[in-house]
């Protein structure tokens, strides 16, 4: 059957776009009917003040709330229960998250866990949550991770060294407040590794086994935006029009990796991150060529439509120059955002390689990669990322 007629479904959550968006939260919330509310951030967010904005928000309607920021870089099973104590000790039956991807993911544990009433360690895997979340609203202040309008969560076992996806419609958050102003406070390096991470996410999508029309044309515009936007972003930090950008092309990247699913960049990173610790934007960042590279094969004609919205001129090219100019200016673009650290500059070895590849391979972003790949063939991608 051609893929026109494959029947293909689009999950996403209401959001709000635009400076100022997050001063909207105490509004929201009283709308989902939230009576005490369990704010989960980080100490990070928490310092660059937009917390305290969300908090004020809920504070001028009326709303109390108890703050949980027990939240470390890939947010870990047991982070993710102490924050289910506190939301049961004070009574909440809502949840905001602000943050990146790690505070959003621990507020979307917490929210399965009080729904359903059993360890989040029992709850990986695509449709295991039975019964909805609490209300969920999210303002997301990174320019990458998306979590605030997908169905994953990615959670670390510490005790494993993995990380876990729990993939599911039912932690879709009810409502993304989505503001570029957020992005104003995050460094250099850390805005390259997300907006890297959100072009990882773009490009897995457009390229995915599960991929839509519909998911094409988010991911495509996010592949554009991203690539023209982030070194200008990156060189003018302050730079709302260029932030702006970026946020845009973070969240149609989440739209469209979100219902496409992503592919071996992901399912890599995350046994990184899991095994070692890694940040996750990094990781993605550090792989992404080299997974290109591998994929390729599979599906030229979509890495040519990529390299063009990244604004190459394939014209005149054979199959072989097409390659590398992509190649090269996705490496171009790494070292010009300051990603330049390779994985053995983050301690991973060649003694690594077994169980790292063998818990990708495991990794549900691994089933709609476009090219099969066996476990040496991942081992390989791991050893040219050294």
């Amino acid at each position: 059957m051609s893929e026109t007629f494959e029947l293909r479904k689009f999950v996403a959550p209401e959001f709000v776009f635009g400076v100022g968006a997050r001063h909207l939260v105490g509004r929201y919330a009283k709308n989902l009917g939230g009576r005490k509310i369990l704010v989960v951030s980080d100490p990070g967010v928490v310092a660059a003040g937009w917390t305290r904005d969300v908090t004020d928000s809920l504070e001028a309607e009326g709303l109390p709330f108890a703050l949980f920021t027990g939240v470390t870089s890939n947010p870990k099973a047991d982070e993710i229960m102490a924050g289910v104590a506190v939301y049961q000790a004070e009574r909440c039956n809502a949840i905001v998250a602000v943050g990146g991807g790690s505070p959003i993911d621990c507020a979307k544990g917490i929210g399965i866990v009080t729904s359903n009433g059993r360890h989040i360690l029992e709850f990986e895997g695509v449709d295991m949550v039975k019964v909805p979340m609490p209300p969920l609203i999210c303002v997301p202040t990174t320019g990458g991770t998306s979590a605030d309008v997908s169905q994953f969560v990615i959670i670390s076992n510490p005790l494993e060294k993995v990380k876990f996806a729990i993939i599911s419609k039912s932690v879709v958050p009810d409502l993304a407040l989505i503001d570029p102003e957020t992005l104003t406070t995050m460094d250099s390096y850390l805005t390259a590794c997300t907006g890297l991470d959100a072009l990882t996410h773009a490009i897995e999508a457009y390229v995915s086994t599960a991929r839509s029309a519909m998911t094409d044309l988010h991911a495509i515009e996010a592949i554009r935006l991203v690539s023209s936007s982030l070194l200008p972003s990156i060189a003018n930090l302050a730079d709302l029009e260029l932030r702006t950008k970026v946020m845009q092309g973070s969240l149609q990247a989440g739209l469209a990796f979100s219902n496409a699913i992503l592919g071996a960049t992901h399912a890599m990173a995350h046994s990184l991150g899991g095994a070692l610790d890694i940040a996750h934007g990094e990781c993605n960042a550090i792989l992404l060529d080299h997974v290109v590279e591998f994929n390729m094969p599979a599906a030229p004609e979509r890495f040519e439509h990529i390299a063009e919205a990244m604004g190459l001129d394939l014209r005149g090219m054979n199959s072989g120059q097409k390659k590398s100019a992509l190649l090269n200016h996705i490496r171009v673009l790494k070292r010009a955002a300051g990603v330049s650290r390779t994985l053995n500059e983050l301690g991973v070895g060649r003694s690594d390689m077994n169980f790292l590849t063998s818990h990708a391979l495991k990794d549900p972003c691994m089933a709609t990669n476009p090219r099969r790949a066996s476990q040496r063939d991942i081992e390989v991608v791991y050893e040219e990322s050294l």
